[in-house]
């Protein structure tokens, strides 16, 4: 069965919520005739009628009931979804793509410090790693750990990530910590070797499948773990955590940005690239 257009179901829905014709005419600017010539058109489609006349007005029949309450379901979903899509056309939106761990580490706390500055910006921060591409509509600014494979898209090194040893600034004592360990640095040739020998004399006490949960369980005190200082940056610099320099440190990923080349839909989109740029700077010179 092909389904009746938006158009007859919204004039259907008016007539039924009013229980009159001519107020739902006077609702869609329409005139009487032309809303009772979309029921008829409804009606006709859907084989049955939908309205019984009552005095001046109308009231439903039980099939018009149930159509009623689909109709202002699917109504409302419609809204709920134009709703949503008029939030991105909003000014001073400029959407970011990053994985989790570094954009809760260090990308959250770096752009409130940017709109200090950028103030009419309006940033979206996506941690959906399935993105890998520059639209312009959806994403913006893609951070990722390799540079992106798209014509007219330019991608530089952001920052270079190290792989530190951290604990509770809160328990400053290293005698009886135990180790928190991400599940994952396992299968890791560098960060294995370092999990199993350099910190091999720690008892393990917790492994984790999420770096921002490793980090978690480390603040609150008499454990370390092995993390990129992407991901224990803020924490770093709040101190609620403090590094261990006497144990190993390691090399850890490339991070890359990517915007469109040349100008952009939005000259926000550069201004905070750039702070971006100089923010991860600072986070390399920052001394953790």
């Amino acid at each position: 069965m092909r389904l009746p257009s938006l158009r007859l179901l919204a004039g259907f829905e008016a007539a039924a919520r009013l229980g009159h014709f001519s107020r739902a005419a006077e609702e869609l600017n329409l005139s009487q005739s032309a809303i009772s010539h979309q029921i008829q058109q409804l009606e006709q489609e859907l084989g049955q009628p939908l309205f019984h006349r009552v005095g001046r007005g109308v009231e439903l029949t039980v099939a018009g009931q149930a159509l009623l309450r689909t109709v202002q379901t699917s109504l409302h979903g419609l809204e709920s979804g134009i709703r949503r899509i008029s939030t991105y056309l909003a000014p001073g939106l400029v959407t970011v793509v990053c994985p989790a761990a570094p954009a809760q580490g260090w990308l959250q706390p770096a752009m409130n410090r940017i709109q200090e500055t950028l103030t009419t910006l309006l940033p979206v921060i996506s941690v959906d790693e399935s993105a890998r591409f520059i639209d312009e509509l959806d994403v913006d600014l893609l951070i990722s750990d390799t540079p992106l494979q798209q014509a007219d898209v330019q991608s530089q090194i952001l920052f270079q990530d190290q792989w530190i040893c951290v604990t509770s600034a809160c328990h400053p004592v290293q005698n009886g910590l135990t180790l928190v360990c991400l599940e994952q640095s396992f299968a890791d040739p560098i960060c294995g070797d370092v999990l199993m020998q350099d910190l091999g004399q720690f008892r393990r006490s917790l492994i984790c499948d999420d770096e921002r949960m490793v980090l978690e369980v480390v603040k609150q005190g008499q454990t370390l773990a092995f993390l990129p200082l992407s991901t224990c940056w803020q924490s770093l610099q709040q101190g609620e955590l403090r590094r261990l320099p006497e144990l190993p440190v390691r090399r850890g990923k490339t991070w890359w940005i990517s915007r469109r080349q040349g100008m952009t839909r939005d000259p926000l989109v550069i201004g905070l690239h750039d702070a971006l740029c100089e923010s991860a700077q600072a986070l390399m010179c920052s001394g953790f």
